[in-house]
């Protein structure tokens, strides 16, 4: 590999795109291991004037949270695996019972992104004769290594971010004071939330302010509603 190539993969590994799936995993688990987590506690919290309803529920909340994040993401990933392998191995067989048809539709690709119709044959013929499957895999279906669906990536992105986002409420029932418990698990998870919210949004290129604004928004719903359901229901935890 010489030096030009060597730069131009150095090139194409900085862009964000590239970090798209263990990023979502790991800012959808560290974010719902925050809010939920602080969201059940503060709900315990307005129903019981005591520490260790609080705690107990607020451990088990992140326990089940954590494993049902990891499983559910799997699960959801797998699905996708399985869909993708369906549809390469239904390109294989179209490639071998119906080369020309494959041959043309690749060139009506090309054609439609911009190419002119005899450079489009051409490329399409070209690249067929290179590796046809790997051609159709990534043009005509659309996948590649930076959109392939990696299940057992996306559970432990997924479990490992949960419960580093849920130990910090978690923490904040062993040690804050036991007056006022929610105002401070609301306090302490909103501040966790926006600081994940800035580091997404900049490891991922966005906007740190949007990414700042729909985190608090949407944390302030959800913690503020669980408390209600608390104070409804405010029965005697201890």
């Amino acid at each position: 590999m010489n030096e030009t190539t060597k730069n131009i993969d150095n090139y194409l590994d900085n862009h964000y795109i590239h970090r798209s799936n263990w990023l979502r995993a790991a800012v959808l688990g560290a974010n719902d291991g925050i809010l939920s987590t602080a969201s059940l506690a503060i709900g315990v919290a307005a129903a019981s004037d005591l520490r260790d309803p609080i705690v107990l529920a607020t451990l088990a909340g992140l326990v089940a949270g954590a494993l049902s994040m990891a499983a559910g993401e799997y699960v959801s990933v797998s699905s996708q695996t399985d869909v993708e392998k369906a549809d390469i191995e239904r390109e294989k067989i179209e490639l071998i019972e119906t080369p020309e048809i494959e041959l043309q539709l690749l060139a009506e690709i090309y054609e439609k992104r911009g190419l002119k119709k005899e450079t489009a044959q051409t490329v399409a013929k070209e690249l067929t004769e290179h590796d046809a499957l790997g051609t159709h895999i990534r043009d005509e279906l659309g996948l590649n290594e930076i959109s392939k669906a990696k299940p057992m990536q996306a559970a432990f992105a997924s479990g490992a971010a949960f419960t580093v986002g849920g130990l910090l409420p978690f923490l904040v029932t062993l040690f804050l004071p036991l007056k006022s418990m929610e105002y401070s698990l609301y306090g302490f998870a909103l501040f966790f939330l926006m600081i994940l919210g800035a580091l997404a949004a900049k490891t991922g290129g966005s906007s740190i302010k949007k990414a700042i604004i729909r985190i608090t928004f949407w944390g302030t719903v959800a913690m503020g509603l669980t408390a209600l359901v608390g104070y409804m229901f405010n029965v005697n935890l201890g």
